[in-house]
């Protein structure tokens, strides 16, 4: 009787552990989303990625907080923030590896994919058109395929092309359709956790918006 007692209350104690450490888990991905959903300073995004990546060093076998450190460089990456811009999109490249390798064929992995090769692309558009418009395009496609549900492989070919010249393809033509696609997987999509990707649906309204 007393070994079934002990064990009973190691069993407990364990769940409780888990319960709390789950609980400090999404308390602190939640407060980190907040701060960087509010970040407009590039002291302000290093310090919400700098945070996702001690989450993710702490809890180990979690792909969010990976793949959120790896968004957020990338889109410091994008827009010059962080220093070397290209060395900024290799360390989230580098995070994102990790985020993949915990999830595999992982469609808002792709995307993020898509961000950080857009951002190397930047950095010298027309010397580096040729070497990385296949992979974007490749990173798009396989989010889409990944899951078709998903509005962010199309809100973010609609941004690209939007920002694209016309003479090059882009421009409101191309991209409008795309981000009416995107608006209409936004109305069912659920994500599978409150703390899981929801982004974009601002940034096609406003390509609707514009290319009215």
């Amino acid at each position: 009787m007393k070994k079934i007692i002990f064990l009973l209350i190691v069993a407990t104690n364990f769940s409780f552990s888990v319960f709390a450490q789950s609980d400090r888990y999404v308390g602190a991905m939640a407060s980190t989303l907040q701060e960087f959903g509010a970040a407009k300073t590039a002291e302000e995004f290093a310090a919400a990625e700098a945070k996702f990546e001690r989450i993710a060093d702490a809890e180990k076998t979690q792909w969010l907080p990976y793949y959120y450190a790896a968004l957020v460089k990338g889109r410091m990456a994008q827009q010059g923030m962080g220093g070397d811009a290209d060395k900024v999109a290799d360390d989230a490249q580098a995070l994102l590896d990790k985020a993949a390798a915990l999830s595999p064929n992982n469609s808002e992995i792709f995307c993020v994919k898509y961000i950080i090769i857009t951002a190397k692309l930047l950095v010298d558009p027309q010397s580096r058109y040729m070497q990385y418009m296949g992979p974007m395009t490749e990173a798009l496609e396989t989010a889409k395929k990944a899951d078709p549900t998903n509005p962010r492989p199309y809100a973010l070919q609609a941004i690209g092309l939007k920002n694209t010249p016309e003479q090059f393809g882009g421009g409101c033509t191309p991209a409008k359709p795309l981000a009416q696609k995107a608006l209409d997987l936004f109305g069912s999509f659920k994500p599978a956790s409150p703390l899981n990707p929801n982004w974009g649906k601002e940034m096609v309204e406003g390509i609707i918006k514009d290319c009215k």
